[in-house]
């Protein structure tokens, strides 16, 4: 494919705070591309995201490990860098793109695969694994890492979306939660059992995840369920797909929840956790944040809606993984992210985030997963997930529909709203990845 540009969206100013994780004679220069230690070993430097204290934990264990194994050979660094809820991240490895100042290995969120791919920010990571390996890896991970035919990234972990529901509310109101996939919620009895768990101290529902990439993550189901999606299958075009007539009838129906105020639009934090919303729209990671830090609140879950009169079975898949960047020193890259998503520390990272397990040998061990609640998100995982769009410009289209869906939430004309998305997303594309 013939590229037109090197780099498709607006750099940011500002950057965000980083803090290192791991140790070295190497600079502490934000890219350990072709650096050396005093011994000679080959430093080979990380950036992924903050994240809870267990992941940081596990980071710093496995880095000591890696370190230990392959002293004087290879050396481990990571840079954690704080993402929030907006684009903090992203905008740190575009501003490194411009200033050739890449780490080694770049996590980055499932649908970017495509876009760094495109842009030749990240090479093929193919020969780093054996075809048993890959064999062992779900096909939604192998998937979202697929570009042109070629694997460029791999992560430990997939994810999924269900309706979480404080018993206590749903109980007093006489109301029973679907407990099997073929009798989950229609949108109209979604809105209905929201609007009776609504009061003057409770909203019934919270489907604002963040304001950034949570927003598309999370919504997008919306349009698949209803028939559409946010850009064709080739990932060429909006137009038509995310402002169709169905894509309108989804943001329609989004936008009621938060016009009817059974929703708001300015949640708080942990606004489920805390008693303040009867229903939310919450990852499978929060069974874990419930059980252990919530014990009081008496949940369950469903699964997620889908659209009235034969709306199609949907939930979200899709997390961060593993990429080698065009800066790198291939060899050595290539074996720390074999180190990274083997057997055993795919499994212990996925049990310390408490997400799905990318490797379906790890269900062996996580046996947590043949059990109610998390086992809900296993089924919708193998059997209803579906990816975010794999398209280069979904670095336009993601921020584009976070701030098309927020206007709509608080006034602007949802139709406009959602042509001028699908307007500047089909540009960026013609402009920077159109043949």
């Amino acid at each position: 494919m013939m590229r037109k540009s090197t780099l498709s969206v607006v750099l940011a100013a500002s950057l965000a705070a980083t803090a290192l994780v791991g140790c070295g004679d190497g600079s502490k220069s934000s890219s350990g591309s072709g650096q050396t230690t005093s011994d000679g070993a080959k430093v080979v430097t990380i950036w992924s995201p903050t994240d809870e204290p267990a992941i940081e934990e596990w980071w710093v264990e496995k880095i000591n490990a890696f370190n230990e194994a392959h002293k004087g050979e290879i050396e481990l660094k990571r840079e954690a860098i704080v993402r929030a809820d907006s684009y903090a991240y992203e905008d740190k490895i575009n501003a490194a793109v411009t200033s050739n100042d890449l780490p080694d290995i770049l996590y980055v969120d499932g649908p970017n695969i495509s876009n760094y791919a495109a842009d030749g920010i990240i090479v093929p990571i193919d020969d780093y694994f054996t075809e048993e390996d890959l064999n062992d890896f779900v096909d939604s991970i192998k998937v979202q890492g697929t570009y042109d035919g070629k694997l460029y990234a791999l992560g430990a972990t997939e994810s999924s979306v269900a309706l979480f529901y404080n018993k206590d509310m749903t109980d007093a109101a006489g109301i029973t939660m679907p407990d099997k996939l073929e009798d989950a919620l229609t949108w109209s009895e979604f809105e209905e059992i929201a609007a009776k768990l609504t009061t003057s101290d409770v909203v019934g529902t919270n489907i604002i995840m963040d304001k950034g990439e949570g927003l598309p993550y999370v919504l997008e189901q919306f349009w698949i369920s209803n028939g559409t999606d946010f850009v064709s299958e080739d990932g060429s075009t909006a137009e038509g797909y995310v402002n169709s007539e169905k894509g309108i009838e989804a943001a329609n129906f989004l936008n009621g929840l938060i016009q009817k105020g059974y929703a708001n639009v300015e949640p708080i934090q942990q606004e489920f956790h805390n008693g303040k919303c009867a229903t939310m729209l919450g990852g499978s990671w929060e069974v874990a944040t419930l059980e252990t830090q919530f014990p009081d609140v008496n949940w369950g879950v469903t699964y997620f809606p889908v659209a009235d009169n034969g709306g199609i079975p949907t939930s979200p898949t899709g997390d961060w993984a593993a990429c080698i960047t065009r800066n790198a020193d291939v060899e050595a890259a290539g074996t720390v992210i074999a180190y990274l998503m083997n057997q055993e520390n795919v499994t212990t990272y996925a049990q310390a985030i408490a997400k799905l397990p990318t490797r379906a040998s790890s269900y062996d061990t996580l046996t947590e997963y043949n059990d109610y609640p998390r086992s809900l998100f296993k089924e919708q995982s193998l059997n209803t997930g579906h990816p975010r769009p794999r398209t280069p410009g979904y670095t336009v289209l993601s921020p584009g529909f976070s701030e098309a869906m927020m206007n709509i939430f608080t006034g602007a004309d949802v139709k406009e709203s959602l042509d001028q998305l699908a307007e500047e997303t089909d540009s960026n594309y013609q402009k920077n990845y159109a043949k």
